[in-house]
């Protein structure tokens, strides 16, 4: 049997270019021999809706979308993710359902059973997990036909209380199809394989997985879809962070005499793929064309730059460059240096005159109380106006420059340089900023020398270093890794060898600033615990140790 798997990137609620897609892509297989094509999870109206999902009229379009996908299919049959309503009185009132469509129409309907309810999945809040579960009959083929999770609860530490595959296997489907909307971090490629990988072996079956390409605000799908034969063999992974089209031949499938090379991906290109299609995306999802940021001759703001360029084209970047009586003249220099080499615009825009007019201004109340904190947030947040003021004047939108070490221990500016409309390194540690520096200059010096290997500074008072008020950066990283990604508490910290004071330091600055953080710009997510909706901590929180 010919499958074709369509890798595509949908719009939450665009209903007309996702259907339009998904149809162009039916008679594009339908013309290349396949006798089935498969769409990733909830195609019809993108993922995650969200509460777009208790509105009446947006189901109401999901399911007139499937009846229209639905006539397209004469000839060939599709399958096409959509929410589908539970009839019965009981539990939520949608399904999160696998349509498959044959014959002009709905020829079966397979809701999904295991609901995630972690991190950034909140899909116990919209749906109900499925009652029973049945294959599909496509083509004289009998399938197990699965949603994203109800294929993940394999591992020993098992979440849930029922197995959909237990279930379909003793209906002795011939292949299983899982269709997904699985988010990308950098870890997830490789846990990605192991676990379809499993299943294969477990079953005995070959399996067909597709899922989606693209990024949804600050969630972001690689791709990567596979295709695996009976002995768990990988006969073809879809490309990453990019729609793709292919067609397989189930017997072929079996009989492939060697598996696919599959090409490394280091943990840092993903993540500059990653982030350069969650900018790309987010621009063009909201319409926007022209992105604007701060250029301080720092390594973070660099970085933005390069990834900005790469997302969007140079000819809709404009840097502005802010210099202060603190700032150095080579922060300057290396900052016009790197437009150049990106062959970018740029506008040089000195805050000096409006600082003074600030302190002048403030005088009165300040009388002489020594300079502080709050002279460098003036500072910073002179930046925020003049960005917003531009970015205003001409449509722009900023780009927050953060990095992650930097949110979690609050070491930004609210209402300064912690403005913009997406933050793009606010899932990344300093560490890795460095890294992925080096990893863009391998070939060719893009990001000045000197911008990797000065000493991090605000450059808000005379020779101010970061290091004057958090620990070093590598130490930092490390201890705050801990803490974020693999969830160590302060007791657990110190075991490891951490010294109690630094863990209590560092744990009392990323606890009591998630007010900050809960007023930051959508951080673009590329780790397994991001800043935002997959990590809801309590800003009056306390936990030392």
């Amino acid at each position: 049997m010919k499958i074709a798997l369509a890798q595509l990137n949908y719009h939450i609620g665009n209903f007309t270019s996702n259907t339009e897609k998904i149809k162009a892509n039916i008679l594009r297989a339908k013309k290349e021999g396949a006798a089935l094509v498969v769409f990733a999870e909830l195609s019809v109206c993108g993922y995650p809706p969200k509460d777009f999902l208790e509105f009446p009229d947006f189901i109401s379009r999901c399911l007139k979308s499937v009846d229209e996908i639905a006539a397209e299919c004469i000839g060939i049959a599709a399958i096409v993710g959509a929410p589908a309503i539970n009839p019965n009185v009981e539990g939520k009132n949608l399904f999160n359902a696998a349509y498959v469509l044959e014959n002009g129409k709905i020829k079966s309907v397979h809701h999904k059973g295991l609901l995630p309810n972690y991190d950034v999945f909140d899909e116990y809040r919209y749906f109900e997990p499925a009652k029973g579960f049945q294959i599909a009959e496509i083509g004289g083929k009998k399938i197990a036909l699965t949603v994203c999770e109800d294929l993940w609860d394999i591992e020993e530490d098992l979440m849930y209380t029922q197995w959909p595959m237990e279930v379909l296997i003793k209906q002795k489907p011939e292949l299983m199809i899982n269709i997904a909307a699985s988010p990308f971090d950098y870890k997830h490629a490789d846990s990605r394989r192991k676990v379809l990988k499993r299943n294969v072996e477990k079953y005995n079956l070959p399996l067909l997985y597709v899922q989606h390409a693209g990024a949804q605000t600050e969630i972001i799908f690689d791709g990567g879809s596979l295709a695996l034969n009976s002995k768990g063999e990988i006969v073809s992974e879809m490309n990453y962070f990019a729609e793709d089209f292919r067609i397989y031949d189930t017997d072929e499938m079996e009989n492939a005499s060697t598996p696919a090379k599959i090409p490394e991906h280091s943990g840092i290109s993903l993540i500059h793929d990653a982030l350069v299609l969650g900018i790309k995306d987010y621009f063009s999802k909201m319409g926007f064309t022209k992105a604007i940021l701060g250029l301080s001759g720092g390594i973070d703001s660099a970085l933005v730059l390069v990834l900005a360029v790469r997302a969007l084209g140079k000819e809709n970047v404009l840097s502005v460059l802010m210099p202060s009586q603190f700032s150095s003249g080579h922060s300057v220099d290396d900052s016009i240096a790197l437009c150049k080499n990106l062959d970018c615009s740029y506008e040089i825009i000195p805050i000096k005159d409006g600082f003074d007019t600030m302190q002048k201004t403030l005088l009165p109340v300040f009388k002489d109380a020594p300079f502080n904190t709050a002279e460098e947030n003036i500072q910073a947040r002179l930046r925020g106006i003049i960005l917003m003021g531009i970015a205003n004047k001409f449509g722009y939108i900023l780009l927050n420059t953060t990095n992650k070490s930097e949110a979690a221990v609050g070491y930004g500016t609210l209402y300064g340089d912690m403005c913009g409309g997406i933050s793009v390194l606010g899932d990344v540690y300093k560490m890795q900023v460095f890294e992925m520096c080096r990893w863009i200059n391998s070939d060719k010096e893009i990001i000045p020398a000197n911008i990797l290997t000065k000493p991090p500074s605000a450059e808000l008072r005379p020779g101010q270093k970061d290091s004057d008020s958090l620990p070093e950066y590598p130490i930092l990283d490390k201890v705050l890794f801990e803490y974020i990604e693999n969830r160590k508490g302060p007791k657990e910290l110190v075991a490891m060898g951490f010294e109690k004071a630094l863990v209590d330091r560092i744990l009392k600055m990323v606890n009591s600033n998630e007010w900050k953080r809960a007023q930051m710009a959508p951080v673009l997510r590329v780790s397994p615990k991001a800043f935002g909706s997959g990590r809801r901590m309590p800003i009056v929180g306390s936990y030392l140790s």
